[in-house]
């Protein structure tokens, strides 16, 4: 099973960047200075890298190597454009069913929900550039492999990505408490994207605005909410029921 690589040394990052790999996360030292360093700067301008300024010792527990003051995280999957996902979508014989992950930081409810959307026939997952789950070795083993067999998407606002869906007539459907809609009283069966927020917060305010749908889950117990990938599966299986 693959699993997040670790790579560390200043011109080995440069070159991973230059070499398009999806990078997860970049620690760099505090205070490092030099040509090089300079140089590897020039490129986290130019792009939308999660960076992580550290002290040494941290640098030190993460790598065995001369790290050079600069250690990343490469992801195990490549991710695909929005605009590719989207056009393909408009060919494929089936309906399109996107997810969108609006904040989601645990890495295991982000496995959970991959190994359920790959279940339910999702064409591809999308997520923020920043603020979401990372895709690691947790979320790989969580997904039982999953994560290799469904298409993933970064985008730098989730809000973009929205408008985008929607001028394809593709639906948005934003999974909340705040509604008193339920999610089996909503046609699923149409072009659909389906939001769910983050665990403690859920869906954020400025996404629910935009979003066409707002629906929940009918909660008859004393605890008010689920955990986001039970509450994910339901939905998810909800559609599914509705399309059969």
């Amino acid at each position: 099973m693959k699993e997040t690589t670790r790579i560390f040394g200043i011109r080995t990052v440069i070159e991973a960047i230059e070499s398009g790999k999806a990078i997860e996360k970049i620690f760099i030292q505090k205070g490092l200075s030099g040509s090089l360093f300079q140089e590897l700067n020039r490129h986290l301008r130019k792009g939308n890298f999660t960076v992580s300024y550290v002290p040494v010792e941290k640098l030190n527990k993460l790598s065995k190597g001369n790290h050079q003051g600069v250690v990343a995280n490469i992801s195990p999957v490549s991710f695909v454009s929005l605009e590719k996902l989207v056009e393909d979508s408009q060919t494929s014989s089936t309906t399109p069913l996107f997810l969108l992950l609006d904040g989601l930081t645990d890495v295991r409810n982000f496995g959970a929900i991959i190994r359920t959307a790959e279940c339910c026939g999702v064409t591809g997952i999308i997520i923020p550039e920043k603020g979401s789950a990372p895709i690691n070795a947790d979320t790989v083993k969580t997904s039982a492999g999953a994560v290799f067999k469904i298409p993933i998407c970064k985008v730098n606002h989730i809000k973009d990505a929205l408008f985008h869906l929607q001028t394809y007539g593709i639906k948005l459907v934003a999974a909340t408490e705040k509604t008193d809609n339920l999610i089996y009283d909503l046609d699923l069966k149409q072009p659909l994207a389906i939001i769910m927020g983050n665990e403690e917060k859920g869906v954020s305010n400025s996404i629910l605005k935009s979003a066409d749908f707002k629906a929940k889950l009918p909660m008859l117990g004393s605890i008010a909410s689920l955990n986001v990938s039970v509450a994910c599966g339901a939905f998810l299986y909800e559609t599914v029921r509705q399309r059969s």
